[in-house]
């Protein structure tokens, strides 16, 4: 129980951060799986760079790590390059 009218707005302001730093993770990791389960070559190529750019804002805001997020588009431009 906070008593400080600084610690209730405190706490309005991460729960308001939260739900917004899930949405966008949340979001990415869809455009994650759906590019993974694409199997045709010229979709997957428009899908990489939109999804390389959602990673990309993830860990500018720290959502998430920057080595995460470099690996993801690292194995994610493999799997479009090895499509057929």
């Amino acid at each position: 129980m906070v008593h400080h009218q600084s610690a209730k707005k405190r706490m309005r302001q991460n729960e308001k951060k939260r739900l917004h730093n899930k949405y966008y993770a949340k979001t990415t990791r869809n455009a994650v799986k759906l590019l993974r389960n694409t199997t045709e070559k010229e979709t997957a190529t428009t899908m990489l760079p939109r999804v390389s750019s959602l990673l990309d804002k993830l860990a500018k805001r720290n959502i998430i790590h920057k080595n995460k997020a470099s690996n993801l588009k690292s194995s994610l431009t493999k799997h479009v390059n090895n499509l057929a």
